[in-house]
């Protein structure tokens, strides 16, 4: 049965691949013209278009998102989202299910993908983890960033987890710059991505993406002192909801 099946996903794979990009080479040429409105606005605009890059594609390829929300969605605060990262999904999914305006932290070394790459570059807020100075800008990026009351998305994992462990251990820069900002940190689970698409090879298969908007955590009147406490209540909050619902 798997030999029956197997061509069968190989055509899925490219009519996937092909959806993907077409959708990508229309949503360019307004994404260019965005990107002349300044970091902002244009970069608020330029989600529109990812959103519905993200909203057309999912269901295309036979992947269904279902939200989970555990807190009010109403809110309209700014926040830090912290978010667990098993797939290549990730990214995409968060266009469609994050509140706008956000913009995601991103490793550098995506930018280099040919025409992606360039979508990429005036989306995210990139940085490179083997430069200190590099990784100091993008600190201070997002920190201005959120003082324009723009959200940020965080990976504190601060790369895909591809062990069996529901989480790797977090990174301290989203709980830094919560506390700098004194912006509160809201937890988010993408629960079935890494099913969807590994992150060990790229094997895409369809069936449903749960996101769960767990309740936010306060930040206000913590210092630089409270940074582990804080790194380690949101870790052990996301991981009992992993071990709950996985």
């Amino acid at each position: 049965m798997k030999l029956l099946l197997k061509p069968l996903h190989v055509v899925y794979m490219i009519y996937a691949a092909i959806v993907f990009l077409v959708i990508m080479f229309l949503i360019i040429p307004p994404i260019f013209l965005a990107s002349f409105l300044g970091r902002i606005k244009g970069g608020n605009i330029i989600f529109y278009f990812l959103r519905f890059w993200s909203y057309t594609w999912f269901p295309a390829v036979g992947i269904m998102v279902k939200r989970i929300y555990k807190h009010d969605k109403k809110d309209k605060t700014p926040y830090l989202y912290v978010v667990n990262h098993r797939s290549y999904l990730d990214a995409a999914l968060a266009v469609q299910v994050m509140r706008l305006p956000f913009r995601p932290l991103g490793k550098i070394e995506m930018k280099r993908i040919p025409a992606f790459g360039y979508i990429y570059r005036q989306s995210v807020v990139m940085v490179d983890r083997s430069d200190a100075k590099a990784r100091a800008r993008s600190v201070r990026e997002m920190i201005s960033v959120i003082k324009e009351g723009v959200s940020i998305l965080i990976f504190p994992e601060g790369t895909t987890n591809e062990t069996d462990s529901l989480l790797q251990p977090f990174h301290n820069g989203a709980f830094r710059i919560a506390i700098e900002t004194q912006t509160p940190i809201q937890p988010v689970l993408y629960l079935d991505n890494g099913k969807r698409l590994h992150a060990k090879g790229f094997n895409l298969n369809p069936g449903r993406c749960r996101v769960v908007y767990l309740p936010p955590v306060p930040v206000a009147g913590l210092t630089m002192e409270d940074l582990p406490a804080l790194k380690q209540q949101v870790f052990n909050i996301m991981e009992q909801e992993l071990k709950a619902t996985v």
